[in-house]
Parts: structure tokens; sequence; C-alpha cells
């Protein structure tokens, strides 16, 4: 069965949107890229960190979806990484409210000793170095290593970031973020100079206006799916990239052609997390559901037309 490893946080989040506002509740970038590369039937490990006031009940949820948490260090009398951000009512810009990194501050990641040989590995949105320490751990090069970052990173690591997007196949990030590593407006020209970076397959989300996927000359664009309502953005980049990388896993193919197919499910999956706050839609998201919204984006996007 084919090995996926991902890296990132387990987190709480309290979320406020225009349709209302959360405590705290369960988030963070590993928890979304897991639940949604859970779909897949593949071997599935989470690294990461909480402290000992995580529930355990959000750990069971984990295991309940065949992930390993083996990789998840549970730090005795630590404190789980907080964050807390207010959405505006374009649903698209936010403010940050809170950031509390506390067991996140000093976290060293240790892969399992059975899951260094997985052939596809997703960094979530870390520090550069903590990402660097992963790839360090594999035995041999991944079949496929997926970076996501930010432009925290950009702003505060640029440095280290370089040093890992050489050793990465796929960066996704957000259209503001390319403009910002590449100092270029135009998309297509921020992606040739990313692919000069290191990544040969570049993926540049733009919210509710689909996702592009840049391969050399080869451009590829996924609408996303209109939607009656939108509660929730949290987390639907996280679940693009689960998506994404759990469809390459289970498959086998990283060819260009088959990378199309899994930005068309990783934008499925991404348009049924932000229908309920947090991790709710995915939690109890049926494989019946995807398939008949998989259904959907196809008539959205099939058209004939004649040519000449």
């Amino acid at each position: 069965m084919s090995k996926l490893v991902i890296v990132g946080t387990v987190a709480f989040d309290a979320i406020e949107t225009p349709f209302g506002k959360t405590d705290k509740i369960l988030g963070g970038a590993a928890t979304f890229i897991g639940l949604a590369a859970a779909h897949f039937d593949i071997d599935i490990a989470a690294v990461s960190v909480v402290g000992s006031d995580f529930p355990q009940e959000y750990l069971d949820l984990l295991s309940r979806k065949n992930i390993d948490i083996s990789g998840i260090e549970i730090v005795k009398n630590g404190k789980t990484f907080f964050w807390s951000g207010k959405y505006h009512n374009d649903m698209n810009s936010r403010d940050t409210l809170v950031t509390e990194l506390n067991t996140l501050a000093n976290f060293n990641p240790v892969v399992p000793k059975h899951y260094r040989d997985a052939n596809i590995v997703v960094l979530g949105n870390l520090h550069p170095i903590v990402q660097l320490s992963v790839l360090d751990q594999m035995l041999n090069k991944p079949k496929l290593v997926v970076l996501d970052t930010m432009n925290f990173w950009m702003d505060s690591a640029l440095e280290d970031l370089h040093q890992v997007m050489k050793r990465v196949d796929v960066i996704t990030i957000n259209d503001e973020e390319a403009r910002q590593l590449t100092g270029e407006y135009s998309l297509v020209v921020a992606a040739r100079k990313i692919h000069a970076m290191g990544p040969k397959y570049v993926v540049i989300k733009k919210g509710e206006h689909g996702a592009l996927l840049f391969h050399n000359e080869h451009v590829f664009y996924a609408p996303a799916l209109p939607l009656e309502e939108v509660f929730d953005p949290t987390g639907a980049g996280d679940t693009f990239a689960g998506g994404f990388a759990g469809y390459l896993s289970k498959t086998g193919d990283i060819s260009f052609e088959n990378m199309k197919n899994a930005v068309i499910y990783g934008s499925t999956l991404a348009s049924f997390c932000v229908e309920k706050f947090g991790t709710l839609r995915m939690e109890h998201l049926k494989n019946e559901e995807i398939h008949k919204r998989l259904l959907q984006f196809k008539q959205l996007t099939q058209f004939e037309i004649k040519l000449g």
C-alpha cells in the first residue's frame, strides 16, 4: 500500500466569520490534509506536536480515519498551538487575532521509522528548517515532495525557504504569495520564476476563483465549484493539498496529465471543507458525496465546440 507522510500542525482554532463564531475547535494543517487524504485508501502518517491539553477524542478521530498518529508527540504539561482569526465579509481576507505557538515553538518532528520510505511527503506550512529536517529523515528521496508555505516565511526565513524549494517537486501557494515570492504580478511569469527555484510543478491557489497548475510551458486551470454557502474557508488550502497528494499516492502516477486529475480532486474536497466550521464537514464526508460532486465538476468544465 502506498505510504503518505504529512508533517504540519495539529492545533486549536477559534474562528469568526460573517456566519458565526466558534470557541476552540480542532484545526491545523496536518489535520485537514489528513482528513482529505483519508478518502483514498492509502497508508497515512501524521507528524506533529500537541500539548497535554489536546483532547483524546481528537486523536481518536484521526485514528478512526486510519491515520497513524504515532508521529504526533504529546508534550506533558505543554499547550497546543492555537490560532484565532476573523474573516471579512468577502471571506477571502482575514485578520489574525491570536497566534500562540506553544509546543510548536520547539517542535522537532520525528518521522516514524516504518514511514521513512514513504513515496509521497507533504510538508505542511511550518518553518522551512523544520521542513528540511523531515526530508533529511527519509531513507530515500521520495517519489514526490509537496511543499506548502506562506508569506510569513518569505518575510522571516527566505533563505531557508529557498533551500527547501530546491528539494521539492510541487509547491502549493496562493496568488498573493506567488507574487511576493517572485516580485512578478503575472502568475505565468511568477510560476516560471518559481520553477527556476526548484519545484517542477507549481500550484497557485486562487480561493473561490479556482487553482492553476504549471509545469514547464504547460498550464492547467481548475475552477472552484460555485457554492450556495461558504461558512469557513479555514483549512480549504490544506484540504486541497490532502486531496491532491492523496489522489497521486493512490494512483502512483505523478505525470502532468494525472496531476490535472489530482487538482480536480483537491478542489472537490476543498469545496466540502468550507461548508461548515472547522473540520466538521470533513469528519462526516462520504465517498458517495465526493463522487457526486466530481460529476458536478465535470459538467461545469466540459463542453463541445467546433473549431475552424
